[in-house]
């Protein structure tokens, strides 16, 4: 059943502190989970509800965003019509891209426009979660309200750059933070926000004619007193991946079977871009426990507690323990690793250790030798 809803993923000024995870592409397309990329969790969760209509408004190093979703076929939105649309920044000269969403939603109205979609969820891409928003929309009507936000609550010690968000006894958000503050909260916003169309463009109109340009610290927050705000509880897995640790931390809790099945299968299946690779090669000898292990590798060594994406080879004596290794990564013999995360095509030579913590996990950038 299709929702009269239209999604937008907004990569617009997204926060995060990722190294050189993000040196050379953008947030969304960050690798996870063996053969993921953290877009596809939104995008997911997006086409299980049954939203025909789908926008990514890009901003920056967005070439592999656009190589990882091709025509949108993966995730069954290669249409003629409705479907997937990525929109790059409509900038009139350079010194727009210092400008905010609420600018870029403007510069593509028509978007907007042209579609009979009652409904519009605004989300971002670092939210790992799996969710119904038929659900959201549903408890959006009921309740009247003319905003909801998809809320989690989050303790203290999770990881990751979250907005706090309180609420009343009614379920109605009183006060939010202007990005990263000290309210006394234990409930996060996880960045999705579900309104009307008309209401998300006369938010745009009207803040740009005041020389605001930020959906919520311009648009949503100011308006708290006089907007009726509904959070929506979600009650499944999420991982807010948006600093090294955090990514390092929800990488790691996927060997839980129970999050893994939580995350991958509930209430939908989450979609990526498909690559055939042969299936993994265990050669005599090799050791492998508790972890997760992507097609086309070939472990000859030890790989205990980690993941290992597409085609990483893990080399006669190499040991590898509690760490994320990209896509062709490569430990030579007798290497040892343990708390680190290797980007994609990595070489680690032969004899090489390599050590961080778990708290600060060492990260080598791509295609780096070492």
């Amino acid at each position: 059943m299709k929702l009269p809803m239209m999604g937008v993923i907004n990569l617009i000024h997204e926060t995060e502190e990722m190294g050189s995870l993000t040196a050379g592409r953008c947030l969304a397309t960050v690798p996870f989970g063996g053969r993921y990329r953290l877009v596809d969790f939104v995008l997911s969760s997006m086409v299980n509800s049954g939203i025909p209509k789908v926008a990514i408004f890009a901003h920056t190093k967005y070439r592999s965003l656009m190589d990882h979703l091709g025509s949108g076929s993966n995730w069954d939105l290669h249409r003629k019509q409705s479907g997937l649309f990525v929109l790059p920044p409509a900038l009139e000269d350079m010194t727009d891209f210092g400008k905010g969403d609420l600018y870029q939603f403007y510069r593509h109205r028509d978007y907007f426009a042209r579609s009979p979609l009652e409904y519009v969820v605004v989300a971002r891409s670092h939210m790992v979660c799996n969710l119904d928003f038929s659900r959201v929309l549903e408890e959006h009507r009921e309740r009247g309200s003319d905003i909801t936000v998809v809320c989690k609550p989050w303790p203290q010690a999770r990881t990751g750059l979250t907005r706090k968000v309180k609420t009343d006894a009614n379920g109605r958000i009183v006060e939010m933070q202007d990005h990263f503050g000290r309210l006394a909260s234990d409930l996060v916003s996880m960045e999705m926000y579900v309104m009307r169309k008309e209401l998300l463009i006369d938010l745009v109109e009207t803040s740009l004619a005041q020389g605001r340009d930020h959906l919520v610290r311009h648009a949503i927050l100011p308006r708290l007193g006089e907007l009726n705000v509904g959070a929506y509880l979600h009650e499944g897995f999420l991982g807010v991946v948006n600093t090294v640790p955090s990514y390092y931390r929800h990488s790691m809790e996927l060997l839980d079977q129970e999050v893994w099945n939580g995350l991958f299968f509930r209430p939908g299946p989450i979609f990526t871009k498909v690559k055939d690779e042969p299936p993994t090669r265990y050669r005599g000898g090799s050791v492998v426990k508790h972890s997760l292990v992507a097609n086309g590798c070939e472990i000859e060594g030890e790989v205990h507690d980690s993941i290992l994406f597409r085609g990483v080879k893990v080399r006669k004596g190499a040991v590898v323990r509690n760490s994320i290794v990209m896509q062709n990564g490569i430990i030579g013999e007798g290497g040892s690793l343990e708390n680190c995360i290797l980007d994609k095509e990595v070489e680690i030579r032969q004899l090489q250790m390599l050590r961080g913590s778990s708290d600060q996990p060492y990260l080598a950038f791509k295609r780096n030798v070492i």
